[in-house]
């Protein structure tokens, strides 16, 4: 049995790393959704939930810089194309029994390509956000399971994670 070479995306035939053109792939309705979490201590909590984090709010804070970020993915990522988003969501659902914030996003497009690292960027930022507002406080704070858990559009079709 003879193995065949893999088909590289983001290379030339002679390894070369390219950026794929998409200029083939018909305009779709994209959507990604992300999520991670930030584990902070009982005072952390305590100080976002009313509000007397020296830096400011927290949340709203990092819903924006999420909402930038995403917009931005494309300056982040090498290769990863500027597309049009048509919307993001950063969602946040404290857990405050376990001190755990879980941020969302979901990010939409019509595009020739997908969405999915828009959305990982921007529940990433919303998490680094919170981190840089709150370390003065909790330098033991940790950002977990950044993931994809859901993606529609384009040939691929739908991802949901189980």
């Amino acid at each position: 049995m003879k193995h065949s070479e893999p088909q590289w995306t983001h290379m030339d035939a002679s390894g070369q790393v390219r950026m794929v053109d998409v200029s083939d792939k018909g305009v779709t309705v994209r959507e990604a959704r992300a999520e991670t979490t930030v584990r902070v201590s009982r005072k952390t909590m305590e100080s976002i939930l009313d509000r007397s984090v020296p830096k400011g709010n927290v949340l709203e804070a990092a819903r924006i810089a999420g909402i930038m970020a995403g917009k931005k993915t494309w300056e982040w990522i090498p290769l990863c194309h500027p597309i049009q988003i048509t919307g993001i969501d950063i969602e946040f659902d404290l857990k405050e029994e376990l001190n755990e914030i879980h941020i969302s996003s979901r990010v939409r497009s019509l595009d020739r390509t997908g969405v999915e690292m828009e959305a990982m960027v921007a529940v990433t930022a919303a998490a680094l956000t919170v981190y840089d507002m709150c370390k003065a406080i909790d330098r033991a704070m940790s950002i977990d399971h950044i993931r994809l858990t859901y993606k529609s559009g384009g040939r691929s079709g739908t991802y949901e994670r189980g």
